[in-house]
């Protein structure tokens, strides 16, 4: 099995890099992830030179309480943010802890949709704590929350497909997953009842553009459901559109 070394992948890329991969794959706009305060000069750079390619989302941690809810707000009001991140394998906390509510409720009263790791990390890191089935208490006392499933959600994606169903504002990113490893019952879902609900990502520098892109051509999705999984559903969820 091949692997990219990791002076490869843990490298910093230049904008001008950024955008030859964007471009060579047809990759209209991308999501860079910050730390919340003022931006490092790298990530910056991205924002200031090209902001018709670029926004931002902004990793939080939910257990700093009033912290990070006025460093959110300092975010949305100063930059390009489209989305909020948390990622529960990292604080070991499934995200229907209560440390969360203020940032979901924030997200809310923002307009600003959050995503929210689901599935097993591939890291050694704890997975439990990202069973989706911790979003149905989210979703019912967050109603108008939009929740983005990040990185897929194996070994949970019925559990996850039937979460999507059930609440019209829980969504799924295939972030970290190659697109020619995704469940029959995912492609089924995007197919039919799903068509607006998954969102292509590639997690890059760990999965290219290049790849994910020509994976997901390959997956015999119709025209106007692969449009929504590689453009529409984002653009729309993320409020990208010119």
């Amino acid at each position: 099995m091949f692997k990219r070394p990791a002076e490869d992948i843990f490298r910093k890329f230049s904008v001008a890099e950024m955008l030859a991969a964007m471009d060579a794959c047809g990759v209209e706009k991308a999501v860079i992830t910050t730390q919340p305060g003022a931006l490092d000069r790298d990530i910056a750079a991205f924002i200031e030179q090209h902001p018709e390619r670029f926004v931002l989302s902004v990793l939080l941690d939910p257990r700093t309480g009033m912290k990070a809810i006025r460093q959110i707000e300092a975010m949305v009001k100063a930059q390009p943010v489209k989305l909020a991140r948390v990622i529960p394998s990292m604080l070991d906390l499934p995200p229907n802890d209560r440390a969360y509510y203020p940032l979901y409720a924030k997200c809310v009263e923002l307009g600003l949709p959050i995503s929210i790791n689901t599935g097993i990390p591939g890291p050694p890191l704890p997975g439990r704590c990202q069973d989706p089935m911790f979003l149905d208490d989210v979703c019912l006392f967050f109603p108008d929350l939009v929740i983005v499933m990040a990185n897929g959600a194996d070994p949970w994606w019925d559990v996850a497909i039937r979460l999507m169903v059930k609440y019209k504002n829980l969504y799924m990113q295939t972030s970290g997953c190659a697109p020619k490893y995704l469940p029959p019952s995912l492609l089924e879902f995007m197919k039919k009842r799903g068509k607006d609900k998954v969102m292509f990502a590639t997690d890059f520098p760990f999965l290219t553009m290049e790849r994910c892109i020509e994976e997901a051509k390959g997956l015999g999705l119709p025209d106007d459901v692969l449009d929504g999984y590689l453009y529409a559903n984002a653009a729309r969820v993320f409020t990208m559109t010119s």
